[in-house]
């Protein structure tokens, strides 16, 4: 497991019962907000803004990594990342396990392997493997519903003694399908297991989603990714009973954005001078990444120092 406050990322050890539970956040029954992060720093910063979970987002994390959002990175790759984001912040992690990184067995070995280093749940979409990014082209073929149901019921297996959450990710709206194959797939992955169920959509507007959820009836929590119909006000997603909204990207996009402005006005300026008051100071950097814990460690367990006498 990842140890909060190793590497003084975090700014005190937080013991597990106080820590807010992904499948409390999940089953809550007010709407609940997870943002993204990709990182150690994008993790601290997200728990300092005041959020109570996490969404370790593939696009974002191959993003940062350099790498498309089509199966480019290793699930290996991934692991490695969570498990910094984990040391880095005390809030639950739901990974983007895109599709499982192949059959049944990469799935659940996927799953043990980051709930080994500190997620507290995987989502899978239902595509084969390698997958492309839901909002990338329009080929989209999706898995055979049994064949899914088998990743995510040996998932359930393998980690049945934890308290992981499984969220199933029905993509038939995605590729073209309608209402009705998207509820058919929902159900029989609740049967299979999934602890929640995430529908996701690439229209400007909130309709398509909204009717989902009038149909599926609250069966099992509902989560959804606005990254599209983001105009929808959000009482919206209330009223229509819907558990999670997740803010999947807009921390990498955040930085992209910004790292691009910087970098095009110093090389246009040749100087520094005219952006150091529009960025973060390094004592705010140093702040985040807890460098008081070391000073204060190195007076514990460092020698002191004799001054020499002049």
């Amino acid at each position: 497991m990842a140890h909060a406050g190793e590497a003084g990322l975090s700014d005190t050890a937080v013991s597990a019962a106080a820590k807010p539970s992904l499948r409390g956040i999940i089953q809550a029954n007010s709407l609940s907000f997870v943002m993204e992060a990709h990182d150690a720093l994008s993790a601290t910063i997200a728990e300092r803004a005041g959020f109570k979970g996490l969404w370790a987002s593939g696009l974002s994390i191959a993003s940062s990594l350099g790498y498309r959002d089509a199966n480019e990175a290793s699930w290996t790759q991934l692991v490695e990342v969570v498990e910094r984001m984990a040391d880095a912040a005390s809030i639950p992690i739901l990974v983007d396990g895109d599709s499982g990184f192949g059959n049944f067995n990469n799935a659940r070995l996927a799953a043990k392997k980051l709930f080994q280093h500190g997620a507290a749940g995987i989502c899978l979409e239902d595509k084969g493997f390698p997958k492309m990014n839901s909002f990338v082209g329009d080929r989209h073929p999706l898995a055979e519903v049994s064949e899914f149901c088998g990743r995510l019921r040996a998932v359930k297996d393998t980690l049945a003694s934890e308290d992981f959450v499984l969220v199933a990710r029905v993509e038939a709206l995605i590729a073209g399908y309608g209402q009705e194959e998207a509820l058919m797939r929902a159900h029989a992955y609740a049967d299979a297991g999934a602890d929640a169920i995430l529908i996701h959509s690439r229209k400007a507007d909130a309709s398509e989603i909204l009717s989902f959820a009038k149909d599926w009836s609250n069966r099992l929590p509902l989560v959804i990714v606005p990254t599209k119909y983001y105009r929808t006000p959000v009482d919206e997603y209330r009223a229509a009973k819907i558990s999670t909204v997740i803010w999947a990207n807009h921390n990498m996009r955040a930085a992209v954005l910004a790292m691009r402005q910087v970098c095009e006005r110093i090389l246009r300026e040749e100087t520094i001078a005219g952006i150091e008051n529009e960025v973060a100071t390094l004592d705010d950097v140093f702040d985040l990444l807890n460098y008081r814990e070391l000073a204060e460690a190195e007076g514990r367990y460092l020698p002191s120092v004799a001054v020499a006498a002049e």
